[in-house]
């Protein structure tokens, strides 16, 4: 027969209750440590977090852009005057000599006129030489006439003379020498009276003769005018160079072609000096504000760099850039040419003694940033907010926030917003 021992059941259940109370206060302490455990730190590869030590000294101030190289003359060939293309003899990238001829124009209308100018203007001048022979023969009837009275004129002054003596002797009468007398002094005046008529003969024939001078001068400069746009039909450059476009190059426009019509003003050709060209680079608005005339400059050309100046900066902004024209100073390499695209860094001004690191990819001049300065353990980076001055292309002034030989990473952290210290590995 089973005998049942006495506290065995107490002695279970307090063992239980140990057990549990145990298994509680290890739940409790590991919850603790957990809730209290520090987080651990976000790594980041150091072979990719591009980083810089601050210094202090000279910075050159400069700024950037991106453009392409243009003729400094640019010759925009047009039309002078309606007219239907019958040939083109040169197409864009051929060398063009000065006075070489381009294309040829027609217009019928045009020549037509040139020719009826032509043949009035030879009208004029041959009612000219007629009007000069008519004037000649009228004069020399009116000279000859004068002449007729001036010699009755001088024998009836004799005539008159000699009566007055043989009157004064008594051998003729006096009534024959008053009729003498009076006829001499009528000849004299018929011959002043034909004295002034070849005066105002003469003055006549030479407002006449001057009157169809004037429609000759008129009709040859009409000729002329005819004449000089006819020729304008053959379109030349009047510069050497290279022809970059036939047509005005607009986007969308066809291109010029034997048989299309053209009319007065419309661009034919582009020709530009291969030899004699200049940089246009655009700069930010918010850096061109520092850019002035004569500043030094230098033209990237991927094939060599070319110093050069400031000439011409554009007084409006297109798109947020400001175009700047520099002036190129060396010799142009080869390959150089018109819409060549280059790079260009104009310099602003040279700071003596600043603190400066190279430009981080996040913050602006004259802003506050946040960047992640190197410990000097070097296997921890810590965030630091720092004041940023000028820039230039590659550096920008320290402010405040940071001393020479700190250390600071200049690539994007941004995946590291979170974080106020990362670990490098």
């Amino acid at each position: 027969m089973d005998i049942q021992r006495q506290g065995v059941a107490k002695r279970k259940m307090v063992r239980r209750i140990v057990v549990g109370v145990s298994l509680l206060l290890v739940a409790g302490g590991v919850t603790y440590g957990v809730n209290h455990l520090q987080a651990a730190l976000p790594s980041i590869e150091s072979g990719t977090a591009y980083s810089d030590t601050v210094k202090r000294g000279p910075m050159l101030r400069q700024v950037h852009g991106i453009g392409s190289l243009v003729p400094e003359d640019i010759l925009w060939v047009s039309a002078q005057i309606d007219g239907r293309i019958e040939k083109i003899y040169m197409q864009p990238g051929t060398p063009v000599p000065a006075g070489a001829l381009l294309m040829d124009l027609s217009n019928p209308t045009l020549t037509g006129a040139m020719i009826g100018a032509e043949f009035d203007l030879k009208q004029a001048e041959a009612a000219l030489a007629d009007l000069e022979v008519t004037l000649q023969s009228n004069k020399v009837d009116k000279e000859s006439a004068a002449a007729q009275v001036t010699s009755d004129y001088m024998q009836a002054k004799i005539k008159a003379e000699r009566d007055k003596q043989l009157a004064d002797q008594g051998l003729i009468a006096s009534l024959d020498f008053k009729l003498s007398e009076a006829q001499a002094r009528d000849l004299e005046s018929r011959s002043r009276i034909e004295d002034k008529r070849m005066t105002i003969l003469d003055r006549s024939a030479e407002t006449q003769i001057a009157a169809q001078r004037v429609k000759i001068d008129q009709l040859r400069a009409m000729y002329e005018l005819k004449k000089e746009q006819v020729q304008e039909l053959h379109v030349h450059s009047s510069v050497a160079g290279t022809l970059q476009q036939l047509g005005n190059g607009a986007v969308g426009a066809p291109p010029l072609e034997v048989g299309q019509n053209v009319v007065a003003g419309a661009i034919l050709a582009k020709v530009a000096q291969q030899t004699k060209l200049k940089a246009q680079i655009k700069i930010t608005e918010t850096e061109a504000k520092d850019i002035a005339l004569g500043q030094p400059a230098s033209i990237d050309t991927h094939n060599g760099v070319i110093p050069g100046k400031v000439v011409r900066i554009d007084p409006s902004a297109v798109n947020g850039s400001v175009l700047v024209d520099v002036a190129l100073a060396g010799a142009l390499p080869n390959g150089a040419r018109p819409d060549l695209s280059v790079d260009g860094t104009v310099d602003i001004e040279r700071l003596d003694d600043v603190l400066y690191v190279g430009r981080p990819t996040v913050g602006q001049p004259h802003s506050s940033a946040t960047l992640f300065r190197i410990d000097e353990d070097g296997k921890t980076a810590t965030r630091t907010t720092v004041k940023l001055g000028r820039a230039s292309v590659n550096t920008i002034e320290i402010v405040e926030g940071l001393k020479a030989g700190d250390k600071v990473i200049l690539s994007d952290m941004s995946a590291q917003d979170a974080h106020e210290k990362v670990r490098l590995n």
